[in-house]
């Protein structure tokens, strides 16, 4: 089995699976490659992650996106499905290699042309943009220590009604565990605070995937 949310069995994610709509043969076949990277294939969003994500891509009409952290694919396909003809993605990574993974799914998905990658650091990346509403959608799944960094930059640049999703936000529950004091979970836990408390947002934080928050820029 694949990644699965967090606290859920094999049992259950198979069930849930069964119960959502089927993953196709790109996704199947992503999953399956990454699977073969070892340890790595961890930082794949959950199936059932995936699936969520197309769906509120699709339900809320977006046509800019944005992702800090591709990885291999499986999350940016979910986007890129779900945006109309003339959508635009632009993904942020900086590693080569498993971008060149995404990038082969995309193609066989034939959503290639509404995807732009761009290889570098993502807060670089950011901060080359105008510094102005350009996106109906933001998904945050990078290196945990930065995301209060790039937390600001993205919502400068959310348009209204916009949604912003961020990845492990339980950091395997070691947000709550008071002797972990590493710099990934000291930047989630102020990500997690800042997002709670902050004004231009409304948000709602769950147990999908290693914990997925969900904002709506007001």
């Amino acid at each position: 089995m694949t990644r699965a949310s967090i606290g859920l069995t094999d049992e259950l994610q198979t069930y849930i699976l069964e119960h959502s709509t089927p993953l196709d043969v790109v996704d199947l076949g992503l999953i399956e490659e990454t699977s073969r990277l070892g340890s790595a294939a961890s930082m794949q969003v959950a199936p059932e992650q995936a699936l969520l994500i197309r769906l509120l891509v699709a339900a809320t009409g977006t046509r800019q996106a944005l992702e800090i952290g591709t990885f291999t694919g499986l999350s940016s396909l979910a986007i890129a499905r779900a945006l109309p003809p003339d959508g635009r993605l632009l993904c942020c990574d900086i590693n080569r290699e498993w971008t060149a993974i995404a990038e082969s799914a995309w193609e066989a998905a034939g959503v290639a042309d509404r995807i732009e990658l761009r290889l570098g650091p993502a807060i670089d990346t950011l901060r080359q943009l105008p510094e102005a509403p350009i996106f109906d959608f933001a998904f945050l799944d990078a290196d945990k220590g930065m995301y209060p960094e790039y937390r600001e930059e993205i919502i400068i640049r959310l348009n209204r009604g916009g949604l912003f999703l961020a990845d492990n936000v339980l950091w395997r529950g070691d947000v709550v565990a008071a002797a972990e004091d590493d710099p990934d979970v000291t930047g989630l836990r102020r990500f997690n605070q800042e997002m709670a408390e902050d004004d231009r947002l409304v948000t709602v934080m769950l147990p999908v995937g290693d914990g997925l928050t969900i904002a709506r820029r007001v």
